[in-house]
C-alpha cells in the first residue's frame, strides 16, 4: 500500500482544495541542488487538488545564488480509463490565452512547422497556450551557445525554427496545437463553455500495449488469459468484485460489477464503486455488445416533469446536445452512465457548474461565472419541467438508450433515428483501422 493510501485510511487529508484561506497549510520545503550553478537551493511541495484535474503535486525551484526558478506539476489522481487528445485551432490572439493542463505523458504538435515534443521530455504544467510555445522556445535556445561553437549551421537552423515559433504567437496565419495523453490527464480550457468550442476539438482514444506499459500499467511480459468456456449465463445472476482505489481521496475501496440486460435494449455491464473512508459513490455503464452497423440518435422533447423519471443509457461513445440551450456535450465527459434523465441532467449541471475548474477562485471571471450559473438555472428549469426542449442523444456506436414509457408501442414525444457514421466518427472509435474479416488469410 502507498503512504497516500494509507495516509487516506488513518484520515489523514493530504490533498486539499486550492483556496486563499488556511494560513497554517504551508507546503513542504526541500533542500536540492539547482541545475544552473550547481549550488544548493529551496524546492517547495504543494499537494493539493483541483476540480476536474483532481489530485496534483505543485513544485516550484528558487536558488538564491544565481536566481534561477522552476515550476512543474504533477498528476496525483488515478490514470483515466482512456486517453484524450485535444485539437486547437489558433485563430486569434485570444486562443493564445486559454489555460492548458499537460502532464509529462502528454504529447504536443503542431503539424504546420512539422514540431513536436514527444512524451516524458518535458514535466507537467499549468500553463496557457503562449507559455506553451515559450517553454518550447526556452527548450530550444538552451543549447544554442554550444552549437553554436560546435556546428553553426545545425545552429543556424534552429535559430530559423525558433524564430518561426517566436512568429506563431503573433497569429499572422491559423496553426493547429495538437495535444496528445494517453493518461487521459491533460485539458485544454473551453472558454465558450458549456457551448460547444468550434475551435476545439476533443476526442478519446484506446491505449496501445506499448502506452500501457510506459504508464505503469502493465508488465512487459503481462499477457491476459481468456476465460475457459462461456459463462455469461452465469454472470447475469451474480455480482463480481474486486479491489481498487477510490477516485475522490485514493483510499481502498470495492467495485461492484453486474451483467444487466435492460428492457428492448441489449445488455450492459453496470459498475458502482463505494468509498467507506469519504462516502464518495459512482456508477459506470459499459456497453456488453459490439459496436453497432449504424449510430443511433435519439431526441426526446421534454413536456412534463415525469419525463425526468425516464431511465437511460448514455455510453462513454455517446453526446448529448440541447439545442435550445445551444449546448453540447462531447462523448466520454461524463462517462457512461445508467441513470434516470434527472440524473443525468444533474451531472451534467454539476460537470459545467460546480466542477468547473475554470470558474474558481482567480481563473473564474465575473462574466464567465454569470454565464455558467445562468446555464446551471436553465438546466434547473429543465428539471423543474418549466423549460420547452429537446434532449437528445447522439451516439455513434449505438449502444445508448433513452426509456420508451409506452413500450412496445411508439413513444410520441420521443423519435429514434440510424445513421450511417461519417469517417471521422469511424476514426474515433477505432474502426476504420479494424480488419474483421479475413485477416487470417493475410496471415
Amino acid at each position: 500500500m502507498s503512504v497516500i493510501s494509507e495516509g487516506n485510511v488513518r484520515g489523514e487529508n493530504l490533498f486539499k482544495d486550492i483556496s486563499a484561506d488556511g494560513e497554517d497549510w504551508q507546503p513542504t520545503e526541500i533542500e536540492s541542488l539547482c541545475m544552473n550553478c550547481y549550488q544548493n537551493g529551496m524546492t517547495r511541495l504543494l499537494l493539493t487538488k483541483i476540480p476536474f484535474f483532481k489530485e496534483i503535486i505543485v513544485s516550484s525551484f528558487s536558488c538564491a545564488n544565481c536566481g534561477w526558478s522552476n515550476t512543474e506539476i504533477q498528476s496525483a489522481g488515478r490514470i483515466q480509463d482512456q486517453g484524450v487528445c485535444y485539437t486547437l485551432k489558433v485563430k486569434t490572439k485570444q486562443d493564445l490565452n486559454r489555460e492548458v493542463v499537460k502532464a509529462d505523458s502528454a504529447t504536443t504538435r503542431i503539424p504546420e512547422l512539422d514540431f513536436e515534443i514527444p512524451p516524458y521530455t518535458q514535466k507537467g504544467a499549468l500553463s496557457t497556450v503562449e507559455g506553451l510555445l515559450d517553454r518550447a522556445v526556452a527548450g530550444l535556445e538552451q543549447d544554442q551557445p554550444a552549437r553554436r561553437a560546435a556546428d553553426p549551421e545545425v545552429a543556424d537552423k534552429i535559430e530559423e525554427f525558433i524564430q518561426k515559433l517566436k512568429k506563431l504567437k503573433e497569429v499572422e496565419n491559423e496553426f493547429t496545437l495538437v495535444i496528445e495523453d494517453p493518461s487521459g490527464n491533460s485539458f485544454v480550457e473551453n472558454p465558450s463553455a458549456p457551448q460547444k468550442d468550434e475551435a476545439l476539438t476533443v476526442s478519446m482514444f484506446k491505449r496501445t500495449v506499448q502506452q500501457d506499459i510506459k504508464l505503469g500499467l502493465r508488465a512487459d511480459d503481462d499477457l491476459e488469459e481468456e476465460p475457459a468456456g462461456n459463462d455469461k449465463e452465469d454472470l447475469r445472476d451474480e455480482v463480481l468484485s474486486f479491489k481498487t482505489n477510490c477516485p475522490e481521496c485514493n483510499a481502498p475501496a470495492s467495485t461492484n460489477m453486474k451483467l444487466v440486460q435492460i428492457p428492448h435494449f441489449k445488455e450492459v455491464i453496470i459498475m458502482a464503486t463505494n468509498c467507506d473512508s469519504c462516502g464518495h459513490r459512482t456508477n459506470e455503464v459499459k456497453s456488453g455488445g459490439a459496436t453497432e452497423e449504424k449510430g443511433t440518435k435519439i431526441t426526446l422533447h421534454i413536456t412534463d416533469p415525469s419525463d425526468m423519471t425516464r431511465d437511460v443509457l448514455k455510453s462513454e461513445t455517446c453526446g448529448v446536445l440541447i439545442p435550445e440551450l445551444n449546448f453540447e456535450l462531447g462523448m466520454a465527459a461524463v462517462g457512461g452512465k445508467f441513470t434516470t434523465l434527472e440524473g443525468l441532467l444533474k451531472d451534467i449541471k454539476d460537470l459545467i457548474v460546480s466542477k468547473n475548474p475554470f470558474i474558481c477562485g482567480d481563473s473564474g471571471t465575473s462574466d464567465r461565472v454569470e454565464k455558467l450559473k445562468a446555464f446551471g438555472e436553465k438546466i434547473d428549469k429543465i428539471i423543474a419541467g418549466e423549460l420547452d426542449v429537446h434532449f437528445v442523444l447522439d451516439d455513434p456506436a449505438g449502444n445508448s438508450y433513452l426509456q420508451n414509457v409506452y413500450a412496445p408501442d411508439p413513444d410520441p414525444e420521443m423519435t429514434t433515428e440510424k445513421y450511417t457514421r461519417t469517417f471521422q466518427q469511424n476514426e474515433d472509435l477505432g474502426l476504420n483501422d479494424m480488419k474483421t474479416e479475413g485477416y487470417l488469410e493475410e496471415q
